[in-house]
């Protein structure tokens, strides 16, 4: 099976640079038409020039593909809304939204000043936000759509120093896990990368013998597998350096403790048995736990009537 774009119109953000940059190159390269955004900023998000995402647009064209750019800033959603309607003035249909953008502002939480925090949530979470409702009634009115948010080992596990990247990198787990619910049925599916890649955003936090096998072409083919059009949904993809894992958040079956046992006493002397993992499965909504924990209680109750 051979992945094609053609005819379809994608959406890439902090396509200047990176990750961003592969990814729209590749896109273009399969067929697709590509909006390049970047703001143009810093790694610290600071500043901005449309001289990257201009390359980039010029690369496409070379090869014989359709791209523009635009610098819109992801974090204000009136930039991100002018970028889509061009794109559908341009080319009528958006099928195709990566949200790649974002920034580090990296210290330890105890040194950190909370307008650091506010910035890096700001772009990685209401950039993704944004992005996302601005192509999203497009989506469903096409019956539908690719959308690609990009988390990180550092949210899912953790990362000294980055307090506030991991937990903008969590949050859009949340906003992936929704939104998969509410586009099923108008062929919406949402997907999220989990990227390690050789880029500016890690330069100076690897050996170069290391920082060279993370080439951002190995996150790419990740990237382009959760948004073509037979890609699955709610799927965290980890990828770097050519290996390519899972993630998946999973819940233990757990205990029932009666009424008159429901102490921390009693909930500390079952920890073993809480913590099993022998039956533990991945829930498809939030839902499917107070159905679980309910289930249990009346299975009790029956019993004991």
């Amino acid at each position: 099976m051979t992945i094609s774009f053609e005819g379809q119109v994608a959406i890439v953000t902090g396509a200047g640079n990176g990750l961003g940059r592969s990814h729209a190159l590749a896109l273009a390269q399969r067929g697709a038409k590509v909006v390049v955004n970047d703001l143009g900023g810093t790694r610290d998000g600071s500043g901005a020039s449309s001289e990257a995402a201009e390359e980039v647009v010029r690369l496409i064209q070379e090869n014989g593909g359709e791209a523009f750019a635009h610098g819109a800033n992801v974090a204000k959603f009136d930039e991100v809304s002018e970028m889509v309607d061009q794109a559908m003035s341009r080319w009528g249909r958006v099928d195709i939204l990566i949200n790649n953008a974002g920034i580090l502002r990296d210290k330890t939480f105890a040194k950190m000043d909370l307008s650091d925090f506010q910035l890096v949530m700001d772009v990685h979470v209401m950039g993704t936000v944004n992005c996302t409702k601005a192509v999203w009634e497009i989506m469903r009115q096409q019956n539908y759509g690719r959308i690609v948010v990009t988390t990180s080992s550092s949210g899912m596990y953790g990362n000294f120093g980055q307090s506030n990247y991991g937990a903008a990198k969590m949050a859009v787990l949340g906003l992936m896990n929704t939104l998969v619910l509410e586009g099923a049925k108008n062929d919406i599916r949402v997907n999220a990368l989990a990227p390690t890649a050789g880029t500016r955003m890690t330069e100076d936090l690897l050996p170069p013998e290391m920082f060279g096998l993370l080439t951002t072409e190995s996150v790419t083919a990740g990237a382009l597998t959760l948004c073509h059009k037979d890609a699955p949904s709610r799927m965290i993809l980890c990828a770097g350096a050519g290996g390519y894992a899972s993630t998946r958040l999973f819940e233990t079956d757990g205990i029932f403790l009666p009424e008159d046992q429901q102490t921390p006493e009693k909930v500390l002397a079952h920890w073993d048995d809480i913590c099993d993992t022998q039956h533990q499965t991945a829930l498809e909504s939030g839902a499917k736990q107070t159905e679980k924990f309910l289930t249990k209680a009346m299975s009790f109750v029956q019993s004991n009537s």
